[in-house]
């Protein structure tokens, strides 16, 4: 997992959706669902990058993502960003791997 924390490096990393979908996690480092999620995505083998964003400290880049790909904001939040646009999401206790591993297979 590797942390956005600026909205131009947000910017790239959508752009970088048109050449391979990414993973995108929104994550509270103080909720127990986040901390469940993580260890999912933890568990998670797969060739695409996953992101992360720590609501609390990045909340400007939290709001440029839920503006840009036009979804509602949730903590914790799994997307799966393919060509700029969110094509699935997932949120709280139904981030698990195997849920996401079939997911990749059909959105990304």
């Amino acid at each position: 997992m590797k942390r956005i924390k600026t909205i131009e490096e947000w910017r790239t990393v959508r752009e970088s959706s048109e050449k391979q979908s990414v993973l995108l996690f929104k994550m509270s480092l103080t909720c127990f669902s986040s901390l469940s999620a993580k260890k999912e995505l933890h568990k998670l083998v797969t060739d695409l990058p996953l992101y992360v964003i720590v609501v609390q400290t990045d909340q400007a880049i939290s709001k440029a993502i839920e503006s840009d790909l036009n979804v509602r904001h949730e903590s914790p939040q799994l997307l799966i960003v393919k060509d700029q646009k969110a094509t699935w999401q997932a949120t709280h206790y139904h981030i698990k791997e195997s849920v996401v591993r079939d997911a990749i297979e059909m959105y990304s």
